[in-house]
């Protein structure tokens, strides 16, 4: 019998049809196992069958060993979705349990690696002030080691340094195919607190502004609302956070005012990575755009077609840390090596841990594109807790 710590093979079993987006139907049309049976043993009412176990475990590709894996410690009513109110339930469901297993498995990989958690500040007091929001993005910056007052080059690669892994979610279809039904929803985070693991997932787009702002406001909710899970907006504050961190509120004051034409706008978006639109509001939210002028700004992206598509491209980051924990410890082809041990479908894996497409030179790192992309850091000076970071990036 399963201990307290383990999931029994019927709760796995449910796990998997929703990681895959699998219904009982057709999980019956993969394996023809009876959707009785399948009910049965999801719900406690009868014993799994071993023989059966490794019907459905073939025809899905997924190893043995994620029947009986421990599942995540991550408290899936605790999550922080950054997602549209008319979100499918359905796809926000297969969302969490896709999370809950990203986060099973970046505990495994950091854990085998010794990488070192995250020393971010939080939030405790129960009400915090828009300038509370402003100090806690800025200590924030300074736990990343970034810039007080610069623009990131590359905010993936930050959060990474700092121990917060970073994971896109693209989810299979029940044919195998890489789809994301997820237009409604950007991210999701979740952070147990200080010496724990981190990890922020997002649905990548074809926005690299609005992946970072999307990261952005994930590490928000870890920062907020970790120790504050009851805050009355939650939404509202993170999106404050992700402003004050993107573009920090003295260089804001100085530089988005009322006086910019929607063309200033742009040249600030190609400064920041930042969006038009982002910019506004953070313009509003220092104090130096009205509402009226607001308004007007927005009538002007709408006559142009730029709410639906802006001008300036913002290169898309690429996360790196969980590919070089799984590829250290699995060698070049590890997603077929890892699957049993990480008790994991070698197709999720691979969402999880992307491999890396290439390398940044250190002539390159940090240097702004005439394009507006943004790409990696310069590797800097180890400071005592840094070391495995920097070898792992």
């Amino acid at each position: 019998m399963p201990t307290a710590l383990e999931a029994s093979p019927g709760e796995r079993l449910r796990t998997l049809r929703d990681l895959l987006g699998l219904t009982g139907a057709d999980l019956h049309r993969l394996t023809k196992i009876s959707q009785s049976w399948i009910s049965q043993v999801e719900t406690g009412a009868r014993e799994p069958a071993e023989d059966r176990l490794c019907i459905i475990a073939e025809a899905t590709d997924t190893p043995m060993s994620f029947f009986y894996a421990q599942p995540s410690s991550v408290p899936l009513d605790s999550l922080r979705f950054r997602k549209m109110a008319t979100a499918s339930r359905t796809v926000t469901r297969r969302i969490s349990a896709f999370y809950g297993e990203s986060f099973r498995v970046t505990e495994e990989l950091t854990g085998q690696a010794g990488y070192p958690p995250p020393p971010l500040p939080f939030a405790s007091s129960s009400d915090l002030s828009d300038e509370d929001i402003e100090e806690l993005a800025a200590q924030t910056r300074v736990a990343l080691r970034l810039a007080p007052d610069k623009p990131i080059p590359h905010l993936t690669r930050a959060l990474e340094r700092a121990g917060v892994a970073v994971a896109p979610i693209v989810l299979p279809d029940p044919t195998g195919d890489s789809v994301s039904p997820t237009n409604k929803h950007f991210g999701v985070s979740y952070w147990a607190g200080i010496g724990e693991t981190a990890l922020v997932a997002y649905f990548p787009g074809n926005q690299g502004d609005r992946d970072r702002f999307t990261l952005a406001h994930e590490l928000g909710h870890l920062v907020l609302h970790t120790f504050r899970p009851r805050a009355a907006d939650p939404e509202g504050e993170a999106n404050r956070f992700a402003g004050a961190l993107l573009v920090p509120q003295e260089r804001a004051r100085d530089e988005i005012t009322d006086r910019l034409t929607l063309e200033g706008f742009a040249r600030r978006k190609q400064a920041w990575g930042v969006s038009i639109q982002a910019l506004i509001l953070r313009g509003a939210a220092v104090g130096n755009i009205g509402e009226s002028r607001k308004r007007s700004l927005y009538v002007q992206l709408t006559q142009r077609g730029w709410r639906k598509e802006e001008p300036v491209s913002v290169g898309q980051e690429a996360p790196l840390l969980l590919w070089s924990l799984l590829h250290r410890q699995y060698g070049d082809k590890p997603y077929l090596r890892a699957s049993d041990q990480l008790a994991i479908q070698p197709t999720i894996l691979r969402s999880i841990a992307p491999q890396a497409v290439g390398k940044v030179s250190k002539s390159d790192a940090g240097q702004p594109r005439p394009n507006g992309k943004v790409i990696a850091f310069q590797k800097r000076t180890a400071r005592p807790e840094s070391d495995v970071r920097d070898a792992a990036l």
